[in-house]
């Protein structure tokens, strides 16, 4: 439900058509629109392939930054936002006044532990040898799995445990456990043969870092270990199964838990982590578990030390000296990411206390660098697109009155949030120590799961964000049915008050479309109007939804960015559902904003064609063939090409605006375009 955020390109680039605007009541004048022309490929037919029509300019001359693994629109802003963070990073905390100071003291405390290098090269592996001393101690399974309950530090567990809204009561919290165990980003890395090769890169990595911590006989040990998460990644879930949140809720006592999952030492698991007295947990790979739990049970106590060392040690490594740094970023980024060489200290210091801290750094960032009358902007352009949906709901053909009944009424309860908390986060609990990186960075994990568990039986603080205001992303929370746009997205080229409506309707309006359909994806059509995982369709409605969407799937199956890939459409179904209705919404939405009238052209295009145009430019992305290769198997999102040509292709308007033929590649004949919302 997330866009991923890859990395940018010059401001003055991207926008440098985009810069002059025309006087109240004049003719718009080339340029003024928010589009950047010379990044075009007007040689490409739009009908062949738009993403490259729109796009193929800026990608022919734009290399990927040496430090990145993508390079893409979103991250242009995603500079902008970090280069604003560092310099309030790098303030004197003592110019901060008012309630924001405390934290301004810590925030630049953490920072200044981040950046003192030479003190982490001093330390050497001695903040971690505490933990890798009681790893190495423990007695039994049991000890470890206490360990791995803990949340004081940086070890791994083979279950997941997480605090969150109760999907089936939403006003309350329940505690999430998941499948775990993996040290790769997916199952398909241990288990299909073109990635033997990384497979077998990365359990060299694996003795290389426990080689670093003296570890008994290292080699064997990786060893050991891989083929424990072999076996782990034949049992788990897919992530295509996984995307159905009724098969992913199943709640059941403690006790209960370890009948069904015996091998496994939940109980002090669940004490380490706090949560000894519950009730109930909710398992969500059910059938995994079992499984999983007699892995653990069979293999011998040395090879889950040895697993529990080296995600210690993985974890740990950004906050050690440079040995433990550059081995982590060699595999990690440059090996499975293409990423060249690591990123400035400083861009990895500021990730680092957003990721901490970061609704404190928001708080300045936005008094700072967010207009104020941007977000009533933008709250008039989300009542546009959601009176759009709702038409788009009234139009339906395969939809029945009463499931639409149902639908309007989720519409009208969805929660918008823009910008910034109207709360902001309270950090009084968190302790920073001033000079010592890796006390902050276990205090920062700390404070966050304490802060979940305190709050346990307490109701949903639905006034709460998911996302700090300086990330360039957007989200839609299915168990609080809302919708949120963080501060740092609310820009260029998504959107720009001085801009042609066409633009900032194919923008941010396709964004804010996307978010909102996916309270009505194949995820969040299962969640009602309060947030409840309920069934409110008629049969007849789900079974034709479903039809759509498989049909959906069935198109994107067959995109293949490299021989022998392609995309997985049960996989990133509701990522392109959500795609498909956003930009569906945002076209009604503009043309509702005409109020009759017909749009005006300008440089020779429609607003039609500039709305497309400014869709596919907001998709404007690269990626090095390894993270390519990485996103189809770990990531919700299809390759931004497809975000772009499998989208256009399924909308009527897209074929008269650019006269798209039965020759065109792209073209689909209108009984198999989809069409769902």
């Amino acid at each position: 439900m997330i866009r991923p955020v890859s990395a940018g390109l010059a401001l003055a680039i991207l926008f440098s058509n985009a810069t002059a605007h025309a006087a109240d009541g004049a003719a718009p004048v080339y340029g003024s629109w928010g589009f950047d022309a010379a990044g075009m490929d007007k040689a490409v037919k739009p009908g062949d392939d738009f993403f490259k029509h729109a796009n193929g300019g800026w990608d022919a001359n734009t290399p990927i930054p040496e430090d990145k693994a993508g390079y893409g629109v979103d991250a242009v802003l995603s500079d902008e936002a970090e280069k604003h963070v560092r310099g309030i990073l790098e303030a004197d905390p003592q110019a901060v006044t008012g309630p924001a100071a405390a934290d301004a003291a810590k925030i630049h405390a953490a920072y200044a532990a981040f950046m003192d290098e030479k003190r982490t090269e001093e330390l050497g592996a001695k903040p971690i040898a505490g933990d890798l001393a009681a790893i190495r101690n423990a007695k039994t399974k049991a000890d470890l799995a206490a360990l791995m309950g803990g949340h004081d530090g940086f070890q791994g567990s083979i279950f997941g445990i997480n605090i969150g809204e109760d999907d089936k009561n939403p006003d309350r919290y329940a505690i999430f456990l998941r499948q775990g165990g993996l040290g790769l980003s997916d199952r398909d890395y241990y288990l299909q043969e073109s990635f033997a090769a990384k497979k077998a890169a990365y359990q060299a990595y694996i003795a290389q870092m426990l080689t670093l911590v003296d570890w008994p006989e290292p080699a064997v040990a990786a060893k050991a270990v891989v083929d424990l998460e072999t076996k782990i990644a034949e049992v788990s879930w897919t992530r295509a199964e996984r995307r159905d949140p009724n098969k992913t809720y199943n709640p059941m006592s403690p006790a209960d838990l370890e009948k069904f999952a015996p091998g496994f030492d939940w109980q002090p698991f669940l004490k380490a982590s706090g949560a000894a007295e519950v009730k109930q947990v909710i398992v969500s790979e059910n059938t995994a578990f079992p499984k999983i739990a007699a892995l653990y049970k069979d293999v011998p106590l040395a090879t889950l030390q040895a697993w529990s060392a080296f995600e210690l040690v993985d974890a740990a490594a950004p906050y050690l000296d440079h040995r433990f740094d550059e081995a982590r970023f060699a595999f990690r980024n440059k090996l499975l990411q293409g990423q060249q060489v690591e990123q400035e200290r400083w861009k990895r210091g500021v990730a680092f206390v957003n990721r901490g801290i970061g609704e404190a750094v928001g708080r300045l960032y936005v008094a700072t660098y967010f207009p104020p009358d941007a977000k009533a902007k933008i709250d008039a352009l989300v009542k546009d697109l959601r009176v759009a949906l709702g038409q788009r709901i009234d139009k339906l053909e395969w939809m029945s009155a009463e499931t639409k009944a149902k639908a309007h009424e989720k519409l009208a309860s969805f929660t918008v949030k823009i910008a910034y908390p109207d709360k902001w986060r309270d950090y009084t609990a968190l302790k920073v120590a001033d000079g010592d990186l890796v006390a902050d960075a276990r205090a920062f994990r700390h404070f966050d799961w304490d802060r979940r568990l305190k709050r346990l039986n307490d109701p949903v603080d639905r006034a709460e964000w998911g996302m700090t205001p300086q990330t360039v992303n957007a989200y839609y929370n299915p168990s609080l049915n809302e919708v949120v746009f963080p501060a740092a997205i609310l820009a260029p080229p998504y959107f720009d008050p001085n801009a042609d409506p066409a633009a900032n309707y194919g923008g941010i309006g396709a964004v804010i479309g996307h978010e909102m359909t996916h309270g009505f994806d194949d995820e969040g059509r299962k969640y009602d109007a309060k947030g409840a995982l309920a069934d409110w369709w008629t049969k007849e409605d789900a079974d034709r939804f479903e039809a759509g969407a498989h049909k959906l799937n069935a198109q994107y199956d067959t995109y293949s960015p490299f021989p022998g890939t392609h995309v997985k459409g049960d996989q990133t179904t509701g990522e392109n559902i959500a795609d498909l209705g956003g930009i569906l919404v945002a076209l009604d939405a503009y043309h509702n904003s005409l109020g009759g009238k017909p749009a005006p052209v300008i440089d020779g295009l429609t607003g039609d064609q500039r709305f497309f145009l400014a869709y596919a430019q907001s998709w404007r992305d690269k990626r090095r063939e390894d993270a390519v290769r990485d996103q189809l198997v770990r990531d919700v999102h299809s390759p931004e090409i497809y975000r772009v040509d499998g989208v256009v292709r399924n909308v009527d308007l897209w074929y008269e605006a650019f006269g798209v033929k039965t020759e065109d590649k792209l073209y689909l004949a209108p009984g198999d375009r989809v069409r769902i919302w």
